[in-house]
């Protein structure tokens, strides 16, 4: 009998997983306030009520998606400063940088991330996992770069520079303000 408990532990989880992948698509498309649970349940291939023994509402299912966000861009910061040509903050900073470009090429991670922080204004679940989530990248950056407080706020500063930059497809107008919001901008 334990054994088939634990059996249906690891199905129940196995399936938060995907729903929380097939989650990203369906919130990237229409935002938090525009997708319904019945929406994910569907990309997920389960009932709505599954969804809700899963995560007792939309605002716990979105926060788990946020965190699932975060630990997919912290998985890149990581890969990306392992990476790196050199030890120092610049070097470091640098290589995370461009491993982040790459992640945000996937745009689905890049629009959950925008909605999150458009739904973070009022939504309070929402605002503390996207407070949770940039505090622990904000001092994975900082301890993994060595950089001092400019240099970690220059990184995120760009980083949010470059959500502006693929979000609008910038890199497709040929104009002052284009060139200037996109110069030394990496986006893949």
């Amino acid at each position: 009998m334990q054994t088939e408990r634990r059996r249906q532990l690891s199905t129940a989880d196995e399936r938060r997983e995907t729903v929380l992948r097939t989650a990203i698509g369906a919130f990237a498309s229409r935002g938090y306030f525009g997708t319904t649970t019945t929406e994910v349940a569907k990309a997920a291939g389960i009932s709505q009520a599954y969804v809700y023994r899963l995560f007792p509402n939309k605002e716990s299912l979105f926060a788990a998606v946020v965190e699932h966000c975060f630990v997919r861009v912290r998985e890149s910061l990581e890969g990306g400063a392992a990476e790196a040509k050199g030890s120092s903050p610049e070097a470091v900073l640098s290589s995370m940088g461009d491993a982040y470009a790459r992640l945000i090429s996937d745009n689905d991670l890049l629009l959950v991330q925008l909605h999150a922080q458009a739904a973070a204004v009022s939504v309070p679940a929402i605002r503390d996992a996207v407070r949770a989530g940039y505090a622990r990248t904000v001092e994975y950056v900082r301890g993994a770069s060595g950089g001092d407080d400019r240099q970690v706020q220059e990184f995120f500063a760009v980083g949010m520079l470059c959500h502006l930059v693929v979000s609008m497809e910038a890199q497709e107008v040929d104009a002052p303000w284009t060139r200037t919001l996109t110069a030394g901008i990496r986006h893949y």
